[in-house]
């Protein structure tokens, strides 16, 4: 892993794209803070395929699908409690 800032990343994009395609991972700074990370195609790849491609609902079924799974099955009262009675404010606009 190398870490470079945006201003050094400009001037050498080529050479750290070279880089990742060897495999080594290249953290872009802004004043010293990680921004960005530069990485290999495949390796992006490789990490979507186990997050980024399936949909909210997707993850929901696989967690249902899971024998370990078990619902949770609380009373209405329980649920019923947990939520806000009091009256929402009123908001005034700016004329």
């Amino acid at each position: 892993m190398s870490e470079t800032s945006i201003a050094e990343a400009k001037a050498q994009l080529t050479r750290l794209i070279h880089r990742a395609e060897q495999g080594e991972t290249v953290h872009i700074t802004r004043r010293g803070k990680p921004v960005a990370v530069l990485l290999a195609r495949d390796e992006y790849v490789r990490l979507l395929e186990g997050h980024g491609q399936r949909s909210f609902w997707a993850l929901v079924t696989e967690m249902r699908e899971d024998p370990e799974f078990e619902p949770v099955d609380w009373p209405k009262e329980t649920v019923d409690a947990w939520r806000d009675r009091r009256p929402a404010p009123v908001l005034e606009w700016p004329e």
